[in-house]
């Protein structure tokens, strides 16, 4: 696409050249791009422009700043206002694609890969987009919802691909800072809301609030809202406009724990759930009311039910054994999955292996650690992604919450805490490595490390 299009009902230019695609990233921008500098959070974009033209950057278009650079440089007013009118410009295709958005503290990703399943199942090409990146490619995102440019040109993939419905984690942050501007969806699906991103939203009210600018957008056509959460009525208020349908345990006729996960009954069909936890009860409800919301019959259904499997480091078993790695990094995630292991193994005593990440909202480290003291017999603390923080000060944070008489370990080296946790777990116990799940990286201080729990646990256990 020529420049002059690109910027058509934006900015007259008298510049020609041909564009290869949007980018906000000079690491991920690829070559013949025109890259958007814009003011961020911590630093402005136009410290990046060198790297962007290292990497092939065509063009540079920005809004405040004088730039003295090799490549054309194209100032524009109000840029940042302006964006997803420059991705439907250029994206041309992106919207060929039916969309649904998943938001929520938690379930964002096994209700988004649940979806996926079903839809999978019944031969409907379909992509996901969210924490375990994009799929149908080999690109890792850097946030649960990428930014603005790369949804777009991933869409306009999806287009060429011939997927027709993609599955967009939309997470607070996301909501706010715009990101899915300009985006219809289908479908908007609220899992759950509980503490996280305090760092960041400051208050319940604001997080919540964030969450509920998915299904306030004239652009939502049908909400789909989970009622056993304490917020539903206010998702539902908000949502009213648009039919709302609801989805919540009662929906079950019955259900029943097994060994592999649950005996369900959901209008008059039977069938065994493979998946643990009362909160994957949910999250697979959630899927199963999407889709038929779309008009699939619980005849094709309902039995796909019985073939879903968790994504991964998502309440994930390490080769049967009694090892578990799970993502749960807020107190209601931590919480609901030892919950499970009482159901599930009730003689056994449970081990919980965790941390807190640093630079993150630190009122929840002292709940988390009253949520491990009071459901698990054993616990092993060490380090999450400390970042920038002293990881003895966050251990400490954790400490507060914890009864002084509880069988305590503190290992900081993550991997020795994971390998120590695995070697000595006795044949009565089972052990919950949580925090971290699907991660293959560990932010300690500015460097980040290769490292992945369900790796390091495997390599012990084996």
């Amino acid at each position: 696409m020529n420049i002059k299009h690109l910027l058509l009902n934006i900015k007259k230019t008298t510049h020609s050249f041909e564009v290869s695609g949007l980018s906000l990233n000079s690491k991920t921008l690829q070559k013949g791009d025109v890259f958007i500098a814009l003011q961020g959070e911590k630093n402005h974009g136009s410290e990046y422009i060198d790297n962007a033209i290292e990497n092939g950057c065509i063009a540079v278009l920005i809004e405040d700043k004088e730039i003295d650079c090799t490549v054309p440089t194209i100032e524009i007013e109000n840029l940042k206002a302006k964006l997803s009118t420059l991705a439907e410009n250029f994206y041309t295709h992106a919207k060929n694609v039916d969309l649904i958005a998943v938001t929520g503290t938690n379930g964002k990703t096994s209700v988004s890969h649940f979806i996926s399943q079903l839809l999978s199942s019944l031969k409907i090409k379909n992509g996901v987009i969210g924490t375990l990146g994009i799929s149908s490619s080999d690109k890792k995102t850097i946030n649960t919802t990428p930014d603005i440019f790369t949804i777009y040109r991933t869409l306009q993939d999806y287009s060429e691909q011939g997927i027709e419905i993609a599955i967009i984690e939309a997470s607070s942050h996301a909501l706010i800072q715009n990101r899915l501007e300009g985006l219809s969806f289908i479908q908007g699906i609220f899992t759950n809301l509980t503490q996280d991103h305090l760092d960041y939203h400051q208050t319940m009210d604001n997080y919540r609030d964030a969450k509920g600018k998915l299904f306030e957008s004239a652009l939502t056509t049908k909400s789909i809202i989970n009622r056993d959460d304490d917020n539903h009525d206010y998702f539902l208020n908000i949502a009213a406009d648009k039919g709302p349908i609801t989805f919540g345990i009662s929906d079950l006729d019955l259900f029943k724990s097994s060994e592999k996960g649950f005996i369900c009954q959901l209008n008059n069909f039977v069938f065994e759930l493979p998946l643990v936890g009362k909160f994957n009860l949910s999250n697979a409800l959630a899927a199963y009311t999407s889709l038929s919301c779309m008009g699939h019959s619980d005849e094709s259904l309902i039995p796909l039910l019985a073939k879903l499997s968790p994504p991964p480091g998502r309440m994930q078993q390490l080769q049967k054994s009694n090892i578990w790695v799970d993502y749960a990094h807020t107190p209601d995630a931590l919480f609901n999955a030892l919950v499970t292991f009482k159901t599930h193994y009730p003689e056994f005593k449970i081990r919980v292996l965790f941390g807190c990440g640093g630079d993150r909202d630190k009122t929840k480290r002292q709940i988390m650690g009253k949520i491990a003291s009071e459901n698990a017999d054993s616990i092993i603390l060490t380090n999450d992604n400390p970042r920038g923080e002293s990881p003895e000060k966050i251990i400490d944070d954790i400490l507060g919450g914890i009864k002084v008489e509880n069988d305590v370990q503190v290992i900081l080296d993550r991997k020795h805490a994971i390998e120590t946790a695995v070697k000595t777990l006795g044949e009565d116990e089972v052990l919950l490595i949580a925090g971290k799940g699907h991660e293959t990286t560990q932010t300690i201080g500015d460097q980040i490390f290769q490292f992945s729990d369900i790796e390091v646990a495997l390599d012990a256990f084996i």
